[in-house]
């Protein structure tokens, strides 16, 4: 039935180019009933309503579901590819602290290292705005990470570091070397502006999630990142690197820490899980340093001393073979 140019109908959730859209009929039976002439025009009216709000509750639910499904196949095929080269080429060392890459590895594999990165470019804008932003940030450190051993590759075996990739007037984070979202974008772009811009995320753990493929650089996970994982993963990745008393650590007074926490101070201090302060964050974590109570009393009384160690720029590179 139609009431003006709208039409009244069981509603049939679909998903189409990332939207939901219903379309259907009423049930006959249903149908009959509401344009019998015996029912007076004001109850078949408010009969229509009624039914109108019932069904699109039932549209409501179908689409929230949809939404959900499309979410559940972002993370769950998207990232496949990928998962897959992680697993085979990162080697875990130092006792889990760490992990290295087998750039070699990876070298021999890089058709599907494009593959993956095609997948990525593929995704439009739209697309990715109807995902949730777990699912939205695990895609744009994944794209990071990966896009970043693709830069490697440009020129391994013949280079010792990131740095090498960049020359006097330009850095290898500054190269437009990623199609994503719509267009061509460089690691800055990447990290600076849709990961941590805006405050749209405000999630301080991604600095030890995105990888410069540098030894002094957090590890890169030995999988991808998906976001119904993405809260325990970015935990893991953090315990992970402050438990590495190479790269973070506190003796008498003076708590050493990665230079990470000084060129990006001021994420750690925007009130994530109540802290607005580098010690703060590190007191979230303190079992991960395995801190005493009394080098935590120091830390909360705000009199340990900072500094911070110096950054090792070298490739993160292993010569060891593949991962059976």
């Amino acid at each position: 039935m139609q009431l003006g140019n709208v039409k009244f109908g069981i509603f049939s959730p679909t998903v189409k180019s990332g939207f939901c859209a219903t379309s259907s009929k009423l049930a006959p039976k249903q149908a009959r009933k509401l344009t019998t002439r015996r029912a007076p025009k004001k109850m078949r009216e408010n009969a229509l309503m009624k039914m109108l709000k019932k069904f699109s509750a039932v549209a409501a639910i179908g689409c929230a579901l949809s939404v959900f499904s499309l979410n559940a196949l972002a993370n769950s095929k998207l990232h496949e590819k990928y998962n897959a080269l992680l697993d085979k080429h990162v080697v875990t060392i130092d006792g889990g602290a760490s992990t290295q890459v087998d750039y070699k590895g990876f070298k021999r594999d890089q058709s599907q290292l494009s593959s993956y990165l095609d997948q990525l470019a593929a995704v439009p804008p739209r697309t990715f705005d109807s995902w949730d932003q777990n699912t939205q940030l695990a895609f744009l450190i994944n794209a990071y990470n990966a896009y970043t051993i693709d830069l490697i590759l440009t020129e391994y075996p013949e280079l010792e570091s990131i740095r090498d990739l960049g020359n006097f007037f330009s850095s290898p984070w500054d190269k437009e070397i990623a199609p994503l979202l719509g267009k061509s974008r460089s690691l800055d772009d990447i990290e600076h502006n849709l990961i941590r811009g805006d405050n749209k995320y405000s999630e301080p753990r991604i600095h030890f999630a995105v990888n410069c493929a540098s030894v002094g650089c957090p590890a890169l996970r030995e999988e991808a990142y998906v976001g119904e994982r993405l809260d325990a993963q970015l935990d893991m990745q953090t315990k992970r690197f402050l438990s590495d008393s190479s790269r973070n650590k506190i003796e008498n007074e003076t708590l050493y820490l990665s230079k990470i926490f000084s060129w990006y101070k001021g994420d750690f201090e925007k009130n994530w899980k109540d802290t607005n302060s580098v010690f703060e964050f590190i007191l979230l974590y303190k079992d991960a340093m395995a801190l005493s109570s009394a080098q935590v009393d120091l830390i909360k009384n705000g009199t340990a001393d900072i500094d911070y160690l110096e950054y090792d720029w070298s490739l993160n590179d292993t010569k060891a073979a593949a991962k059976n």
